[in-house]
């Protein structure tokens, strides 16, 4: 979103406008930086099935966007709720402004894989119809029933429902205590503790209230480029973020000061993770705010965390500015053995890339690596890392839609909708630009916020599902490239959580190592596969497979083919894929 003037920012008044009243100026782009497009390179067509499969849901929406909250949900969550092995669907939704004050609810949507490209509603037999004003989402399983839970995030209390296993869901968010009750929008689940049970991480944004609604176009941080605008997140108060402890019984206990993550400046949190940055084999925090400092949290090992954002390179970009931080995702996408950490930023601020140079040391690589300058014009939201094309290098797909419908009025510069990102790894450190080269879908201007990856076809090709803020969701079909191999890995734990969160795992083939960990959260708002994915190129052998589990505990794999997905439990190795579901053990 857009900020004030600190540190190193340019910022350009508007003539006749008052001194305050300042939009950010495009970020100075270094000499020689330039747009690397995808030559000589087979990029798949990603395909537009959302109407073939039957998603009929559309977001609601304000379509003039008076207020801030009407602007930034959209949240998608990717569940395999019943453990058929295929990954079911659930979209947020929100009402508007006037419609909540009414008394007025908005209608989420659950669909479930039918296993042959299509999807069915179930949402009122789900019991999930109406949680809340409701932003985004993540999943967990809170009581190690081995049925996949899903927390919503909310405008005003959040809902965490507990999956029956019986295709419905219950509302325990008194009985668990972690209703937070202000603005939620991020949420990610994983054991920082290695008790066995799952803990949960809320990022709250601003404190916004229904019964005292700041004035449309009413003050300087209600202004952009001259037209009247939503107010804030500037010139509102930030809410603070939540973590809640798992208590092993059914119930959390909010640790967030004890633990040191309770956010005591107030910025503006949006999209957030569980990662072992630090490779202490600890999951440690990320968090992406938005227009203030993002937070890394390193996890301590004694309950608490050491926020080393500043200190490690994470928590502005590399001139030293803050940016408008809104999704984030990991991976060890140039093969190093750590993974680093790429956040999406407003517009006329380009996505970045943190390299993780170890020691908890980041640099600031993205105009380097060529992932800034075909950002550099968007309002960016949901992003993951994902190997599209199975060469076995982690590629990046981000979507893009500006806040303020009003953008569409000036004579030039930003627009209400907008295209989408995708970069394909090169394989030396660096993205190419191959958003036209994937088919007309990514081209095609929308209004994107959500973002989740998972195979939904079970083809051994990374498929992709959006939320749209304005309009239908996208369900986009991967058909990968020929000849190339994959393997995919579903954990189970038994002595560490159930579905193993924070597991990480380590694939030798074809003369390359690649690792990515079972991680809740994430993206936008969103939640992606847990199942954990590898492209294996023109690998046609596995050489090994190694499992360290949040215990500590490491398993070795062997004699795997490739393209298949594979049943893993721990201290059982590979299993039938029923021993992984409740009561196969």
């Amino acid at each position: 979103m857009e900020r004030w003037a600190q540190g190193m920012v340019v910022w350009v008044l508007l003539a006749g406008e008052a001194l305050g009243q300042a939009h950010s100026a495009p970020s100075a782009v270094p000499a020689g930086a330039k747009e690397r497009v995808c030559r000589g390179r087979t990029a798949p067509q990603l395909e537009d099935v959302t109407k073939r499969s039957k998603i009929h849901f559309v977001h609601q929406s304000a379509p003039e966007k008076k207020y801030i909250v009407e602007s930034m949900g959209g949240g998608v969550v990717v569940v395999d709720y019943d453990r058929d092995g295929w990954p079911d669907i659930y979209f947020t939704n929100a009402p508007t402004v006037d419609e909540a004050i009414a008394g007025k609810t908005a209608r989420g949507a659950l669909y479930h894989n039918n296993h042959d490209g299509t999807f069915t509603d179930v949402t009122d037999k789900a019991g999930v119809a109406t949680p809340c004003f409701a932003m985004g989402g993540a999943v967990g399983d809170y009581n190690n029933d081995g049925w996949p839970d899903i927390y919503v995030t909310c405008l005003g209390g959040n809902v965490l429902y507990r999956n029956n296993g019986d295709g419905t869901f219950t509302d325990v968010t008194a009985k668990a205590g972690v209703a937070d009750g202000r603005w939620s929008t991020g949420a990610a689940f994983a054991d920082y503790d290695g008790d066995g049970f799952a803990d949960l991480m809320v990022t709250n944004y601003v404190d916004f209230k229904l019964n005292d609604l700041p004035k449309f176009g009413s003050s300087p941080t209600c202004r952009y480029r001259g037209i009247d605008v939503q107010c804030g997140p500037r010139g509102l108060r930030g809410a603070g973020d939540s973590l809640f402890h798992n208590n092993g019984d059914g119930t959390f206990t909010d640790v967030s000061k004890a633990a040191h993550v309770e956010d005591k400046p107030g910025y503006y949190g949006l999209g957030v993770l569980w990662s072992d940055l630090s490779g202490t084999g600890r999951p440690d925090i990320y968090v992406a705010d938005d227009s203030t400092p993002n937070y890394l949290y390193r996890n301590e090992g004694n309950g608490t965390f050491t926020d080393i954002g500043l200190e490690s390179g994470t928590a502005v970009s590399g001139d030293g500015s803050e940016q408008g931080s809104m999704g984030v995702a990991v991976a060890d996408y140039n093969h190093t053995g750590r993974f680093s950490i790429y956040v999406t930023n407003f517009e006329s601020e380009f996505n970045t890339l943190y390299r993780n140079e170890g020691k908890d040391n980041f640099t600031d690589v993205s105009y380097d690596a060529g992932v800034a300058v075909p950002t550099l014009p968007y309002v960016k939201w949901g992003t993951v890392f994902a190997d599209v094309d199975n060469d076995g290098w982690a590629d990046l797909l981000s979507v893009n839609g500006h806040v303020y419908p009003q953008v569409d009025a000036l004579p030039s510069g930003a627009r209400y909708r907008e295209p989408q990102n995708l970069l394909l790894n090169q394989k030396d450190g660096t993205f190419c630009d191959a958003s036209g080269q994937a088919g007309a879908t990514l081209t095609e201007p929308r209004v994107g916020r959500g973002l989740a990856a998972a195979d939904f076809d079970n083809d051994g090709n990374v498929d992709f599902v959006i939320e749209n803020l304005d309009g239908q969701p996208l369900l986009l079909r991967n058909p990968g490239v020929k000849g190339a191999h994959w393997v995919t890995f579903e954990l189970a734990g038994v002595k560490s959580n159930r579905l193993a969160l924070g597991a990480r795992v380590t694939v030798r083939a074809g003369g390359l190592t690649q690792m990515d960990e079972v991680r809740s959260g994430g993206s936008y708002l969103s939640q992606s596969d847990l199942r954990v994915h590898f492209g294996l190129g023109a690998a046609a052998k596995i050489d090994a497979v190694e499992v360290r589990w949040p215990t500590g505990k490491v398993e070795v794999l062997k004699d795997l083919a490739v393209d298949r997905i594979y049943a893993v439990m721990e201290g059982a190795g590979v299993v039938d894929a029923a021993r992984l579901r409740p009561g196969g053990r």
